[in-house]
């Protein structure tokens, strides 16, 4: 994957609704080539799909945020495939830097996140942790 790749997907992750030619027009290059590379990308399984975010989405757990996890020892599979089956968690990834995973959050309101964070701190492995909570969303 190259830099016109990651512009791509960056585009389509902002409106993946874009046409091939605003596409092409934003990133300098043809709609041939556009059309080329997400056929390239969707091949590699870079591109899943195309979906609509609605706001019916993010209201139905309006208490979001993060939490960055560091690891002590050899267990971040074991401790990301624990956490990943949480209901509350939407997401697990593993990082480069200080954290070792960053996991998703969502909940209906603060106690149940706070539950959430708990459990996820008493796993054995978790040495540390720092959440964060989404205020806003602007752009999805």
């Amino acid at each position: 994957m190259d830099d016109l790749d990651r512009r791509l997907l960056a585009a389509l992750a902002a409106d993946g609704r874009a046409a091939i030619s605003t596409l092409a027009g934003r990133l300098g290059v043809t709609r041939a080539t556009v059309r080329a590379r997400m056929e390239r990308l969707a091949e590699a399984g870079e591109i899943l799909g195309y979906r609509a975010v609605l706001k019916s989405d993010l209201a139905d757990r309006p208490v979001r945020g993060i939490i960055l996890i560091e690891i002590e020892g050899r267990g971040a599979a074991r401790i990301a495939r624990g956490i990943a089956a949480m209901p509350e968690v939407e997401a697990v990834h593993s990082t480069h830097g200080r954290w070792d995973l960053i996991a998703e959050l969502g909940a209906d309101t603060l106690e149940a996140l706070d539950v959430t964070l708990n459990r996820i701190r008493l796993i054995e492995g978790v040495s540390r942790s720092e959440t964060n909570l989404y205020l806003s969303t602007r752009r999805s």
